[in-house]
């Protein structure tokens, strides 16, 4: 095999492909970068069995072929090659010449025959959504799923589609994310459940500009997502999501309007005295047109007043600050509005128009010491 191509071609189709290379494998041919110059187009693919990438990059092809390359070799060595066009090389026995101006690296590389190809997907139900869209919803969500496996569907995140709508969620026992998208077609209705960790690599590579598109297959064990010069081929979680419609009320004896900034700010300025680990809550006291949020840790205490819109009764209620922050630095409105019942029941941020909700849970502190 020989190919020539442009070292910023290579660097960025290696960064592509690079984010499906495992980490661990008991398998050393999935620690490599397969390049497939056997048709007429240069393709680079990883697959960790989980997850698998594949985009095509421009180049020429010299002499058709195929090999694997261990990734963390090869993507070191491209990227730090003269800004240049690069000859990749490989002999019978596998040895692979990289030259780039005067520079010449010898590495071994293995039969790309070994490599293990991404699942074929039968592309018959689909969806097409902006770059924009799709890396906009991860960024409003991913944040609250499970970071560990105890709940393996709690690591991932439901895609629901109806008629033409689009539903994304995320939960991790504390709180919940729930994103509402308009899709420009109908679509037969469809549920399934996408790894985090797919979402958070696809998000790496999307430009997200809003007039470049995404088409999502869906099959029975996998999800296929083509955008540019690149495929994603993910399984999906199996089982039954949470019910969490049963979860969602709209009932409230508290309603709240704030600056989203202010409130954000404010909450942010308290964790300054809260160290890795400490479970302190911030302490809402509700009355009206003000709100006074309070935290003490061993560090010390702060006290500060917030002027809300408020309808309803006066509270007094804690939260962990970091699930908020976490849903305010999601949400792009300048006033955000809170919805309670009491101090065990939890607090829902929702926008009018349902494009988000937010549900968090409160957590019990000594109303004796505040």
């Amino acid at each position: 095999m020989k190919i020539i191509c442009s070292k910023a071609n290579l660097v960025k189709g290696v960064s592509i492909v690079s984010k499906a290379v495992p980490s661990r494998t008991t398998m050393p041919i999935l620690e490599c970068i397969l390049i497939d110059a056997s048709a007429n187009e240069i393709k680079l693919t990883a697959n960790d069995m989980e997850l698998g990438i594949e985009t095509v990059i421009e180049g020429e092809i010299v002499e058709r072929g195929i090999i694997a390359l261990d990734a963390k070799f090869f993507s070191e060595i491209v990227r730090k090659l003269p800004d240049n066009e690069v000859v990749i090389e490989s002999d019978d026995s596998f040895q692979t010449i990289i030259t780039c101006e005067k520079a010449k690296f010898t590495i071994a590389g293995k039969s790309g025959e070994d490599f293990s190809y991404l699942p074929y997907i039968e592309k018959n139900e689909s969806i097409t959504i902006s770059q924009f869209t799709l890396k906009d919803v991860v960024r409003q969500t991913i944040f609250s799923i499970a970071d560990n496996d105890t709940n393996k569907l709690m690591t991932g995140e439901l895609f629901e589609i109806n008629e033409n709508r689009l539903r994304v969620v995320s939960l991790d026992g504390h709180r919940i994310s729930i994103r509402n998208i308009e899709l420009k077609e109908n679509y037969s209705p469809l549920k399934v459940v996408v790894p985090g960790k797919t979402l958070q690599e696809i998000s790496k590579i999307l430009t997200g500009e809003a007039e470049d598109m995404v088409d999502i297959y869906f099959a029975d064990n996998h999800i296929l997502f083509e955008f540019d010069q690149t495929k994603v081929v993910s399984r999906l979680i199996e089982g039954e999501y949470f019910h969490i419609d049963q979860m969602l009320s709209s009932d409230y004896d508290t309603k709240v309007k704030v600056n989203k900034h202010e409130f954000l700010s404010c909450i942010d300025r308290a964790t300054l005295l809260i160290r890795e680990g400490d479970k302190k809550p911030i302490i809402l006291n509700i009355q009206d047109g003000s709100l006074q949020l309070k935290i003490n840790s061993f560090a010390g205490s702060m006290n500060e007043e917030l002027e809300i819109d408020k309808e309803g009764k006066d509270l007094l209620i804690g939260f962990n600050p970091r699930f908020f922050i976490d849903a305010l630095r999601a949400i792009d409105d300048e006033e955000v509005t809170l919805y309670m019942v009491n101090p065990k029941a939890p607090c829902f941020i929702k926008d009018d128009a349902g494009t988000y909700t937010y549900l968090i849970l409160p957590v019990n502190f000594n109303a004796a010491t505040v």
